[in-house]
């Protein structure tokens, strides 16, 4: 049958049968709010509702500016069934990047947190197209001088929705990258990129999530789509869990173990901190129902997995995406041919990117564009294809990223081995170019962070008179724990080429980031990039 792929049929596949199962979602005060997916369809149902009478029609923009929780979740279902088109605004981003984008999606209404009005005061004037406010009273009552109270506006609606017949291929949500290189770009996700990427994602060896399954996604939901667990969640009739503003690791260790949270999902640095807080006390908090913890966002160090595997039992699931990805393209699971292997063989497939999910395609090329042997050796840019991989970006730009043949350049520098699995070696504006020979700052990072003292460690390109660059370490000790530069230069050597030590270390408090928890390598190299011309 020619049956569309669209989000509608999620709807009614929550509810009927998976209608008594929760959504939490965390307040800020720290309350736990609780619905059944009976309970979100129906508010969905109104939402839509709610938006039409306000007057939007198909195609038009519905922007979020929201932490993740179950009204943020409405809106992502809501606007892309009824026809229109989702977008999220990434909290994290100055007020004129998000002006930038708000106006560039052409944003038709917006719904935003109250906790989260003071930002959107900072740029609301400068989005023309903004017609409505509706405000979430997530941390009091709504001024009507501020818009309408989401509340109050869904519960006047009907919860019966006539949800029209879609085509599979039409928008439901924009994505808008971190613009580290320039203005963000839109990305569109299409109802059938989303149920393909779903269908993918709950596969058992991608990541699995069913129908017993207690999903926590970290990630945020302006965050190329939470990385699409909220959508796995409701088409197989999982538990979500929703952490609301509270990031912290001893907030998420107490849901977690409260909420027997099994999948969860988030950046290294999240992760770093819950390492250390379950190192400090590791009974303190019950973790037995966990199965999984998906790392993705940026390389997770071989000795972040291998200590939670070793000291606490549990498993880290590390996967590679991109905003134009959707995010999902590689997840790292070790293959029946590394069954009998070594451990260190094992924890090295497992800390590599892993190989392309199912309808994903990923080669590598070098710079005139020339595939590349699957060596685990030679370095190039990781190119991808498929049904949820972008062919554009939204208003045709960055034409660049795409080959003529059909392939998108993601701008990270990997080797590929015979069994497929992807290392990202760096983006390919970080790559250490010393003397014409390059040198992965990512396996750096890496090597550094498994010394018992270091925190976090992000190596940059300084720059150099007689080799152009050379790779420089910014480094954040742990608390209490010492170590030097030389020591740390005696704990890489043996590991790398000489030539790939940092020719000096620096010790920091902090490492500047993105807006999703990336190192901000750029910052660095304004900061520090003279340190070797002095």
């Amino acid at each position: 049958m020619q049956f569309p792929l669209t989000l509608t049929h999620f709807l009614s596949r929550a509810r009927d049968f998976f209608g008594t199962t929760e959504v939490v979602s965390r307040r800020p005060d720290k309350s736990l709010h609780r619905h059944t997916w009976r309970d979100v369809v129906d508010r969905t149902a109104r939402l839509a509702n709610a938006l039409t009478k306000l007057g939007v029609r198909p195609g038009a923009r519905v922007a979020t500016l929201c932490w993740n929780h179950t009204a943020h979740l409405e809106a992502w279902l809501a606007a892309p069934c009824m026809g229109a088109v989702v977008h999220t605004l990434n909290l994290r981003l100055h007020p004129n990047e998000l002006a930038y984008i708000a106006r560039h999606a052409e944003d038709d209404v917006i719904i935003v947190d109250r906790s989260l009005l003071p930002l959107f005061h900072k740029f609301k004037d400068q989005v023309p197209s903004l017609r409505h406010v509706l405000v979430v009273p997530d941390d009091g009552e709504v001024d009507p001088v501020n818009g309408l109270d989401y509340e109050k506006t869904i519960a006047a609606a009907s919860a019966e929705f006539a949800w029209p017949e879609l085509p599979e291929n039409q928008a439901a949500m924009i994505c808008y990258t971190s613009g580290t290189t320039g203005n963000p770009k839109g990305v569109l996700y299409s109802h059938r990129s989303i149920v393909l990427h779903t269908l993918v994602s709950c596969m058992r060896d991608t990541l699995g999530v069913g129908e017993a399954d207690t999903v926590l996604p970290v990630v945020p939901m302006f965050h190329a789509a939470a990385w699409g667990l909220p959508f796995d969640a409701i088409a197989t009739g999982a538990k979500l869990v929703f952490p609301g503003p509270h990031l912290d690791p001893g907030s998420l260790l107490e849901l977690m173990a409260k909420e027997r949270v099994t999948v969860a999902g988030g950046v290294p640095t999240i992760w770093l901190g819950i390492l250390a807080m379950l190192d400090a006390d590791p009974k303190k908090f019950d973790l037995s129902a966990i199965r999984a913890m998906v790392i993705g966002g940026s390389a997770a160090p071989a000795s972040l997995i291998d200590g939670f595997k070793k000291r606490h039992d549990l498993s880290v699931q590390h996967a590679w995406g991109m905003t134009e990805t959707s995010p999902l393209g590689t997840v790292s699971r070790t293959k029946r041919a590394q069954a009998d292997a070594s451990p260190e063989v094992k924890l090295a497939a497992l800390a590599s990117q892993g190989y392309a999910c199912a309808f994903v395609e990923q080669r590598h090329v070098g710079e005139n564009g020339q595939r590349l042997p699957w060596d685990g050796e030679t370095m190039g840019e990781l190119e991808v294809r498929g049904p949820w991989v972008a062919q554009s970006y939204l208003g045709g730009e960055g034409v660049d990223r795409f080959t003529a043949d059909g392939w998108f350049k993601t701008g990270d520098v990997a080797t590929i081995d015979r069994e497929g699995f992807v290392r990202i070696t760096d983006r390919s504006k970080d790559v250490i170019k010393s003397g014409g020979e390059w040198i992965s700052s990512v396996a750096l990072e890496n090597a550094l962070m498994s010394h018992p003292a270091v925190l976090e460690a992000a190596v940059f390109a300084g720059r150099h008179p007689k080799w152009d660059e050379r790779p420089l370490a910014a480094i954040v000790l742990k608390p209490n724990q010492q170590a030097t530069a030389e020591q740390l230069r005696a704990h890489l050597e043996g590991q790398f080429a000489k030539f790939w030590l940092p020719d000096d270390f620096l010790f920091v408090t902090a490492i500047p980031r993105t807006s999703t928890g990336k190192f901000l390598k750029s910052k660095l190299r304004a900061d520090y990039g003279d340190h070797l011309m002095k």
